[in-house]
């Protein structure tokens, strides 16, 4: 298999074209300025219009280059489509002797959702699907109950129920905005969960469980949390967090693995530093095409029981371009260190255990410290078509839909691999599939991989790469 061929043009493709999608600039051609006199928001019957305003590149009394209006416009369209509020933003502008007057209508999204939970106890629907051959036990089924903008105010509140193969109650709260400046906000959360089955050791990049669907519960959790957040400009963020847990496990699984907890604890009681900077100059937070991303994260925890100390940094870094009309590239980057470099089994973490994997070895958990990822991707926009429903929350339905090929490669290291196959060396991959994004800001990915294995897979997920 020869991959790395493929996988250093597609590496390639987002860079050689970036001249060519250099994002808008205001042009200085004879179009004269315009002033802008006022702006007018309509159809926002919750949102607050400063909570609207705080979102736009434009604001009453700035002073426009005149060939750069159709440019702003678009933008500002973006960005309110990025506060997933709305499903439809429409604008427009009028010239008047004093000045230039900005009109923008929106049609509000349904905010307070009552969401299916349906989470399988495996990482993937494909793990669920294929190996644990679809059993229903490991399901766990539930309501969300959420408030995207509670009083208008952009604040997020969500109480959650859950039952099936993981039970959980939680409740969490932010509000982004406190001030008159809009930069500063608060938040809380609270969870209570807990399982009858649980995995307690990784052997040949497999995960090993233990319990009896209608047993006894192994493992308890509680984690609450106050976080504070910073958002000095549109595309920038800060968010700090300090929490608390609490995990308590059976006795029968530190039988099964004395590392499970710190020296052998049936209990883990830790703090948690949490911070998190975003920057999201993208075109769209939900599915990107254009622009760049950075998210870093850093993390320290120390605990009193079942974990010492422990601190890692995460770090997600995209580029995004277009080359051509309707055609796609993007390189995505995903990366953690971690530091001491020997932790207990469950704060160990790896690839396979959450979102971070390469394609092809969705069926892998690879346990580690440090490890990166790079995922390349080459796609076509075949169909882009909004259709009107005579529905109040549900006016519009979208649907696009990008067919792609992609190549992935990663790497994890572990100073004690055990019978691991497929930790300590390059893991790489090619493939084809394709994407579906919809209303609501769902998102379906269809996609056939094959890894540096030769092993061959169809799989299915319901997030972006």
């Amino acid at each position: 298999m020869r991959y790395p061929a493929l996988i250093l043009l597609l590496f390639i493709l987002p860079w050689s074209y970036a001249c060519a999608q250099e994002q808008e600039q205001a042009s200085s051609g004879t179009g004269g300025q315009l002033t802008i006199r006022k702006i007018v928001v309509e159809g926002n019957n919750v949102t607050r219009t400063a909570v609207i305003l705080r979102e736009l590149s434009v604001h009453e009394g700035d002073v426009l280059i005149a060939d750069s209006l159709a440019a702003r416009i678009e933008q500002n369209k973006l960005r309110l489509f990025n506060m997933q509020l709305f499903n439809e933003v429409d604008q427009h502008t009028e010239r008047t002797a004093a000045g230039l007057e900005w009109y923008i209508k929106v049609k509000e999204r349904w905010y307070i959702i009552p969401s299916v939970i349906i989470h399988f106890a495996d990482r993937n629907f494909n793990t669920w699907w294929v190996k644990e051959n679809h059993d229903l036990r490991r399901v766990s089924a539930g309501l969300t109950v959420t408030d995207r903008n509670f009083r208008g105010n952009l604040e997020r509140l969500a109480i959650t129920a859950q039952a099936g193969y993981t039970q959980k109650l939680g409740i969490a709260y932010s509000r982004p905005y406190l001030n008159k400046g809009q930069k500063n906000g608060l938040g809380f959360s609270l969870s209570y969960a807990q399982s009858r089955q649980a995995y307690f050791a990784t052997d040949s990049d497999k995960l090993d469980y233990t319990g009896i669907y209608t047993g006894p519960v192994i493992l308890r959790q509680v984690e609450g949390g106050i976080s504070y957040l910073y958002r000095p400009a549109y595309a920038a963020k800060h968010i700090f967090q300090l929490g608390y847990k609490d995990y308590r496990v059976s006795d029968t699984i530190v039988k099964l693995n004395a590392d499970y907890f710190a020296n052998g604890s049936r209990q883990a009681r830790f703090a948690e530093l949490f911070y998190r900077f975003e920057y999201n100059a993208v075109d769209n937070w939900n599915y990107s095409l254009k622009g760049e991303k950075v998210v870093a994260q850093a993390v320290v925890r120390a605990g009193t029981e079942g974990l010492n100390f422990q601190s890692y940094a995460n770090l997600e870094a995209g580029i995004f371009r277009s080359p051509l009309r309707r055609w796609y590239t993007s390189a995505i980057f995903r990366g953690r260190l971690m530091y001491p470099m020997v932790q207990p089994y469950y704060f160990r973490g790896g690839l396979g255990t959450q979102t971070d994997y390469v394609r092809g070895y969705e069926y892998n958990v690879i346990d580690g410290y440090n490890y990166g990822i790079l995922r390349l991707d080459l796609k076509r926009e075949l169909f882009n078509r909004t259709y009107s429903l005579p529905v109040r929350y549900f006016t519009a339905l979208p649907i696009r839909i990008y067919p792609k090929i992609f190549a992935d490669a990663g790497y994890i290291g572990n100073p004690q691999p055990g019978n691991s196959k497929l930790s300590n060396q390059l893991l790489y991959s090619i493939g084809a599939g394709l994407d579906v994004v919809t209303l609501y800001d769902i998102k379906i990915r269809i996609e056939f991989a094959r890894n540096h294995l030769g092993q061959n897979g169809l799989y299915l997920h319901f997030n972006s790469e």
